[in-house]
């Protein structure tokens, strides 16, 4: 699922590409690690908010099963802590500046590297693995 657009410019001599500015119906938050927006250009947490997944659902009752993704407290909003580090560049864009973890996405399929460490430090065979 992608809730950003950006259109790329012919002979555009810029170096960053960033992600885009949000679809409609959808908002991009950058947060500090005490859930505070940063000022623009400063780096911070990505949060999205409103164009959720079906069947995801926040309730302060009722956790989902992953809530520490999810941030109700910071406004009425559902928002989705994204993992990926960012920044809102002067013009508006989000600018991507990696992970915030050891997650990795291939073909679209998210992928913890932390748990394909554990499995390969149970061979036997194997003493050490990064």
């Amino acid at each position: 699922m992608d809730v950003t657009f950006f259109s790329c410019q012919r002979n555009s001599t810029s170096k960053i590409v960033p992600i885009g500015r949000p679809i409609a119906n959808t908002y991009i938050v950058i947060l500090d690690e005490n859930r505070q927006p940063v000022p623009s250009e400063l780096p911070g947490t990505e949060h999205r908010g409103i164009n959720l997944a079906r069947g995801i659902s926040i309730s302060r009752n009722s956790p989902p099963k992953n809530s520490s993704q999810f941030n109700p407290e910071l406004d009425t909003d559902r928002l989705y802590r994204t993992g990926d580090l960012a920044r809102f560049l002067p013009d508006g864009n989000v600018e991507f500046l990696g992970r915030m973890d050891h997650q990795v996405k291939i073909r679209g399929y998210r992928i913890e590297l932390g748990e394909i460490e554990a499995a390969l430090k149970d061979q036997s065979e194997i003493a050490h693995a990064v």
